[in-house]
């Protein structure tokens, strides 16, 4: 999925890279190091959206989501942003930040296994 998006879009994106949440740092620094050979971008702009992680050859978006995900009209939200994104061939793969914060070396396995899988 090619960078693409109107640009507020790409605004925003470059805005939230400056302003990344401590589990999507870390995980950052993470995945820069190209885990399994893969290669992450961070904040990519696809559409009306920007996908905390995104890695082209497996086709995998990666969302790392606070407690807000799961309140008021968000997990419908996420729902529709996910859908939008299996319309275009890219799986997505929710991890709660607690997990990051909790056991990084587990999200990283994780990681790594869907996008072999």
């Amino acid at each position: 999925m090619e960078v693409s998006g109107p640009p507020k879009t790409i605004q925003r994106a470059k805005r939230l890279r400056r302003e990344m949440s401590l589990p999507e740092a870390l995980l950052w620094r993470e995945l820069r190091k190209h885990p399994d050979g893969l290669k992450f971008r961070r904040q990519h702009p696809a559409g009306l959206y920007v996908l905390d992680f995104y890695c082209d050859a497996a086709r995998l978006a990666i969302e790392v989501d606070g407690e807000a995900h799961g309140h008021g009209d968000r997990p419908a939200r996420d729902a529709e942003r996910d859908a939008w994104l299996t319309l275009r061939g890219v799986r997505t793969l929710r991890i709660p930040a607690a997990d990051v914060l909790g056991d990084l070396d587990a999200v990283l396995r994780h990681i790594e296994a869907t996008a072999r899988g």
